[in-house]
């Protein structure tokens, strides 16, 4: 699976858990991912629900850089990102609590 289409992915299940379920993860989340299919995308989270687009944030609340690889891994639920944080596959810059919220988002 690419990039891309785990991103579309996550998109459609983004939609599918509406606003309501979303609320308590408002804000905007930047993805750079490195290495073999490398992509950059953000996730803006509001009262309307969840936006998936590619390239870079102008406003990003946090920024999560890992590996293509090991987001494919956490995006289909077989790497915690909690794991991924302390071993070092996932760093964060910016709001931790932001960051705190991300297995909610993507999962």
């Amino acid at each position: 699976m690419t990039t891309a289409e785990v991103f579309s992915e996550l998109k459609t299940r983004l939609e599918a858990k509406g606003a309501q379920q979303l609320a308590n993860s408002r804000g905007v989340y930047q993805f750079n991912l490195t290495g073999n299919d490398a992509a950059s995308y953000y996730v803006s989270v509001s009262d309307q629900g969840a936006e998936v687009t590619e390239g870079q944030a102008a406003n990003a609340g946090v920024t999560i850089t890992m590996t293509a690889d090991d987001f494919k891994a956490l995006a289909q639920g077989s790497l915690n990102p909690m794991s991924a944080f302390m071993s070092g596959k996932l760093s964060v810059a910016g709001d931790m609590s932001m960051a705190l919220k991300l297995q909610t988002l993507i999962s």
